[in-house]
């Protein structure tokens, strides 16, 4: 059968692409590719990685988280040390328009120098409130005030989109409130849908029309559904999408957290989680770090929904997919060394936080 919709975002283990690695790029299930500090020596062994991952599929959406502060993948041989998104919420209690054109310059910077060596999209910036609860959240978020939030965030992203960049929102509707850490723990989050939705998730309801893509939280909120926000409709149809009117991409957070794992006391496999994930609504699913030891988890996980679409058991959606080639940069990127001469760029630096 013709698959019409590729919507596994994988990772690779070293920092040159093996013969498994080209192989699963290569499957028509493989919509992106999320690189990690492992992957990275130095600008030109990237810009080589990148390139030949495009040269095996052109329309790979090659994918990085990279935020600033601690969440920063790439920080030597000329990368700009960006930082934590808190350090902007902190100019905007002392000048806020100039933090407005402070966030945009690092919005730009970002972007502009992850498409120079071949990245086509960082999930960034994060929409989580800072309640000081969350330390794995913690300095990620701007500032503890939906509406600061929200208008430092649209910065960033413009600074990102003038990069020739899209971005994600995260962590749809709200990490911020919780303790526990959805790397490790699933998180529950006991509020009201409509605490929630006067709070934490305005960011996502005020830019509505701004967001290009959506990353939701391996969070359970059971006031409103039993199921995390990134396997559930209801938060991510329902909510996301026709409540506050969001009509781009939805990224599931990584399979493998251990909020993604166990479901209504069940324990998943990769391809259930998956296929539940895209049943609720998400047009992409990530697996991070499941490529060492050969990939064997990886592997299963392709050949398992290929046969669950043969088999009708998962329908791929071609909206979804417009979604996903949607993120595609729609523009070629400036060489390093002709960015390093671009006044805008330049201009972006001197505006840094």
């Amino acid at each position: 059968m013709t698959i019409s919709h590729a919507p596994l975002v994988l990772d690779i283990a070293g920092t040159a692409l093996d013969a498994d690695d080209r192989r699963r790029l290569a499957h028509p299930l493989t919509g992106g590719l999320i690189l990690f500090a492992r992957n990275w020596v130095e600008r030109r062994q990237l810009v080589e990685l990148t390139a030949e991952a495009k040269s095996i599929r052109p329309d790979l959406l090659i994918c990085v988280d990279h935020e600033g502060g601690r969440v920063q993948r790439f920080r030597s041989d000329g990368y700009t040390v960006l930082p934590a998104m808190r350090v902007l919420g902190q100019q905007w209690m002392r000048d806020p328009l100039g933090a407005i054109d402070a966030a945009s310059a690092l919005g730009h910077v970002l972007a502009a120098e992850l498409r120079a060596c071949g990245v086509d999209l960082s999930f960034a910036p994060v929409l989580d409130l800072d309640h000081g609860a969350s330390g794995v959240i913690g300095d990620r978020a701007f500032h503890r005030d939906a509406r600061v939030v929200a208008l430092l965030a649209k910065s960033v992203a413009h600074g990102m989109l003038r990069a020739g960049m899209a971005h994600c929102g995260k962590h749809f509707p709200g990490h911020g409130h919780v303790r526990a850490d959805s790397h490790v723990a699933l998180p529950i989050d006991r509020r009201s849908l409509k605490a929630i939705v006067e709070d934490d998730a305005r960011p996502y309801e005020w830019l509505s029309t701004t967001l290009a893509a959506v990353m939701p939280a391996h969070v359970v909120y059971p006031k409103v559904d039993p199921r995390p926000a990134g396997f559930s409709a209801r938060w991510l149809n329902e909510i996301l999408r026709q409540r506050l009117g969001f009509t781009g991409a939805v990224f599931s957070d990584d399979l493998g957290m251990e909020g993604a794992r166990h479901l209504e006391g069940a324990d998943l496999t990769y391809d259930e989680a998956a296929t539940l994930a895209l049943e609720a609504g998400c047009d992409l699913v990530l697996l991070c770090n499941e490529s060492h030891d050969g990939g064997a988890a990886l592997d299963e996980l392709l050949a398992q929904l290929e046969r669950r679409a043969e088999t009708g058991r998962w329908h791929p959606d071609p909206d979804s997919e417009a979604r996903r080639r949607s993120l595609l940069p729609q523009q070629p990127p400036l060489p390093w060394d002709e960015l390093m001469h671009d006044p805008v760029y330049q201009r972006a630096l001197e505006r840094l936080p």
